[in-house]
């Protein structure tokens, strides 16, 4: 609770702030102040269903950045065409702007305080439209167009992961010509060792650090037997984003995490932040002195997201 000298302290500053700058600019600078974002992911059943009502609920939660996912309607028609199929397994088919233009999303957004430094989108996109997505970026304001998941058939051996590496330096020389930048998002997959090399790692150390940038999900990265402390520590400045989501009990994969096979048993682990065992604390600590810069909430097709996104909401606020 602030107290009546804290708020005499504030306002004093805030008075001090606007006689050298612009209102705008003061108050701009103190929206900024609460970062926490949101992996739209969470909720795409709820934004199908009333894109306008979803957005409202992220804000009074207060949800300030949004990560958007696709395909998009640029987006390349074999990442269409998989979402289709998989849309009638979840249950919702929304994804991209849901049914609206760039535009009128980063309207909607505006409107609500809110902002989109980064997007989720698939390997085709990356590699053949990228012009397209820089364009849709400069409108919505994106920083960052993240790969979400390498596909299964281009991870299968330690060359493929090189390869993956070389292609991602293409990726990232690329975003960079048409005014964003590429970066990986990790799922649980090549963290634990294959023929002695670990394949995370060779990506890792394989990439141009100034094209290719990382944001690590701090759950499945537990789920394949990792520290996210030791990586973010062992590797500063490379993760720029995080996604944060608890665990029940800490476990992880029976096998390697190569597929669904691994992945589904841990679905029922995931918790709101604060809401299971994972030193969340300990890691929004050590992202934010090796440089992440966005923290993202994802709790993947959430059960009741008004009170599991606000539990985490309420949790991670004052430490983002």
């Amino acid at each position: 609770m602030t107290t009546r000298r804290e708020f005499l302290k504030n306002t004093s500053l805030l008075a001090t702030a606007a006689a050298v700058t612009p209102f705008s600019e003061v108050m701009a600078g103190l929206m900024k102040e609460n970062k926490l974002g949101i992996q739209l992911f969470s909720i795409p059943k709820m934004l199908s269903e009333d894109f306008m009502g979803g957005i409202m609920m992220l804000q009074s939660q207060g949800y300030k950045e949004l990560e958007l996912f696709g395909p998009f309607p640029f987006s390349a028609e074999k990442a269409k065409k998989g979402w289709e199929a998989a849309g009638k397994m979840l249950g919702f088919s929304g994804s991209g702007y849901f049914g609206k233009s760039a535009k009128e999303v980063k309207k909607i957004l505006e409107d609500h305080g809110m902002s989109s430094p980064g997007t989720h989108t698939d390997l085709d996109t990356l590699e053949q439209n990228m012009g397209a997505l820089g364009e849709a970026s400069s409108i919505l304001g994106h920083k960052y167009v993240t790969l979400p998941a390498i596909p299964d058939d281009r991870r299968k051996t330690l060359d493929d992961y090189k390869r993956i590496a070389e292609t991602f330096n293409k990726i990232g020389a690329e975003a960079k010509k048409n005014g964003i930048r590429f970066g990986y998002h990790n799922h649980g997959y090549g963290i634990k060792p294959m023929n002695g090399q670990i394949p995370l790692q060779i990506i890792l150390d394989n990439t141009d650090p100034s094209l290719v940038f990382f944001e690590m999900d701090i759950f499945w990265t537990t789920c394949g037997g990792a520290d996210p402390i030791e990586y973010l520590s062992k590797y500063p400045n490379r993760y720029k984003m995080l996604h944060i989501k608890d665990m029940k009990e800490k476990k992880q994969f029976a096998g390697d995490g190569g597929g669904m096979g691994d992945w589904m048993p841990m679905f029922s682990l995931m918790a709101s932040a604060g809401d299971g065992v994972l030193d969340l604390k300990g890691i929004v600590k050590k992202a934010k002195e090796v440089g992440v810069e966005h923290f993202f909430v994802e709790q993947d097709l959430v059960a009741n997201p008004q009170v599991a996104l606000k539990r985490s909401s309420e949790f991670l606020t004052s430490k983002i």
